[in-house]
């Protein structure tokens, strides 16, 4: 039998919101295989490395260059039998690092009930029937926009915007004003069933903006960030200040000039993440991604509702149907990551600053852990678990065991470790940082680390 350790060969999409040559991780992670043959283009934009079973990009084995789905189906053990049975043979994740230079589309992505409605409907812009919720965890410095901002800041904007205000109208404004005054932070089921009500009203009435109106209005959001900088938005709100705002506005105008997204910032949540800071987005949560490299781990499929930034198929009746409108500061978003508590790390002092981090969102698809490894010789040994794993090596190099197996593992380096393997990963130099998405459904931790 195969020995459960397998070194992967992973593909790579050249979007146009990708880092360009190798200011790209996911460019410079790819071409750390050298059976992909990746020669880096400088002016190319490289966007997201895939690592999974996927259709649309599957990871293939280094050495017999078969994909890794073929691989798990011929050897079932590989997953084990009860993630086989629930999720037909295929890895229940994909694993992914994305590059991002300019904004991702405002987009959101559909539970299992609507994305089984919509590849019916229209296979050829929702290729698969399969939910999405998604977890980033941030490699450098990120930012982006992540769900709606709790009401009274949106309210705020409505007032100290103009050129909002004016493309909603007067009658709009005023509606969701009345709608949810005082009731802004209830929690009683009637107020927040109510005020859902009129953040989609009024959000969606936005979206519905004739393109002519949009254009004039975000010239004139345009000049008044440019000319109004701290003093912007009233000096902006609770979470964002006026200049960064300002500065915000600025930069996405460059990259979508006119577009509706430059007013969908003032309902969304602008979050930044440092490294190792992560959020989870549910199904139906809207998003955008704005700049950064994360790592990224999803449900496996690659469905997305697009309405603005973006020249790709847009969906704003789906989208603006298909929204929680769950309202709320981004720091309800952002995980809350604990110690992983199936891993070993060997007492030398080589090891006193080492440590593993499980990011663990509420949902038994995947998990990741971030291990971190600072002194040579260095080591962790992870648990047997009764489900398969990917890991990447994001910086430094070490070795990575599985059995009787031994490999190298450097920056870029992605191995496939299969169901109830131990797996140990020793450090050859400083800093060697790994991060290992893996599923197991028996044993499943909350996002807490409560069992």
């Amino acid at each position: 039998m195969q020995v459960p350790l397998i070194r992967l060969q992973c593909g790579i999409n050249s979007y146009d919101w990708g880092k360009v040559g190798h200011t790209s991780a996911a460019a410079k992670y790819a071409a750390a295989t050298p059976s992909t043959k990746l020669s880096i283009e400088q002016e190319k934009p490289y966007a997201e490395l895939w690592m999974g079973t996927h259709p649309s990009l599957p990871s293939k084995d280094v050495e017999t260059q078969r994909t890794l789905l073929d691989l798990v189906q011929d050897n079932k053990a590989l997953m084990s039998q009860e993630i086989g049975q629930r999720y037909g043979d295929k890895l229940p994740f994909l694993f992914k690092v994305l590059s991002i230079r300019k904004a991702l589309s405002i987009q959101a992505h559909p539970n299992k009930k609507l994305a089984e409605k919509l590849h019916a409907k229209d296979p050829k812009n929702y290729p698969d029937d399969n939910h999405k919720p998604e977890m980033t965890i941030a490699v450098t410095p990120f930012d982006g926009l992540c769900g709606f901002r709790p009401l009274k800041e949106i309210a705020h904007f409505l007032s100290t915007v103009p050129s909002l205000r004016k493309l909603l109208g007067e009658s709009a404004a005023k509606d969701f004003e009345a709608a949810v005054s005082g009731k802004e932070t209830s929690d009683s089921d009637k107020d927040m069933a109510n005020n859902k009500k009129a953040l989609q009203t009024l959000f969606t009435a936005l979206m519905e903006s004739d393109k002519s109106s949009v254009a004039s209005a975000a010239k004139e959001l345009v000049a008044s960030a440019e000319k109004e900088g701290e003093g912007f938005a009233g000096e902006g709100g609770p979470s964002n200040g006026g200049k960064e705002l300002a500065d915000l506005v600025v930069r996405c105008n460059s990259q979508f000039e006119g577009d509706i997204g430059l007013f969908v910032l003032f309902f969304l949540n602008y979050v930044k993440l440092e490294i190792g800071e992560a959020m989870f987005l549910k199904a139906d949560d809207i998003h955008a991604y704005l700049s950064g490299d994360i790592i990224e781990c999803m449900a496996s499929s690659d469905n997305v509702v697009r309405a603005g930034f973006t020249p790709k198929f847009q969906d704003i009746p789906t989208l603006t149907t298909m929204l929680t409108y769950s309202y709320a500061p981004i720091s309800e978003q952002k995980m809350n990551p604990v110690d992983y508590p199936y891993v070993t790390l060997n007492s030398t002092a080589y090891s006193s600053s080492s440590s593993a981090t499980l990011y663990d969102p509420p949902i038994e698809e995947f998990s990741v852990v971030r291990t971190e490894l600072k002194k040579k010789g260095a080591k962790a040994t992870f648990e047997a678990i009764q489900g398969p794993s990917i890991l990447i090596c994001t910086n430094g190099e070490g070795n990575i065991s599985v059995g009787p197996k031994t490999e190298e593992m450097k920056t870029g380096y992605v191995y496939f470790v299969g169901a109830t393997a131990e797996c140990v990963l020793e450090s050859q130099g400083e800093n060697f940082t790994t991060f290992k998405a893996f599923c197991e459904l028996s044993g499943k931790e909350t996002a807490n680390g409560t069992k």
